[in-house]
């Protein structure tokens, strides 16, 4: 049996952000992928409502795969729970 050629290559730290970011304006977000000169990119996600309410969300690789963190360097979840990770940045970002 032949290795499937079809395999998907590995994600960049882009499209990891991308694949947020369009969960987050399903959800009623705001966004903007920020790709700074000689830093990390990362999506600014904010809340329409309370534009004070806004995060930079990165996309890092560690040793155990690829992570979202939030930009005080703590990790949110991995990147294969995407709807996780929205809803985490969703109550962070919350009107209370």
């Amino acid at each position: 049996m032949m290795p499937d050629e079809t395999a998907a290559l590995p994600k960049t730290r882009i499209e990891y952000l991308e694949e947020l970011g369009d969960e987050m304006v399903r959800r009623g977000f705001r966004v903007r992928l920020t790709l700074p000169p000689g830093l990390a990119p990362s999506l600014h996600v904010m809340n329409p409502d309370a534009s004070a309410l806004a995060e930079n969300i990165l996309a890092e690789e560690g040793a155990d795969g690829w992570w979202y963190w939030w930009s005080w360097a703590e990790r949110i979840a991995p990147v294969g729970d995407v709807p996780a990770v929205a809803d985490r940045v969703a109550r962070v970002l919350a009107v209370h």
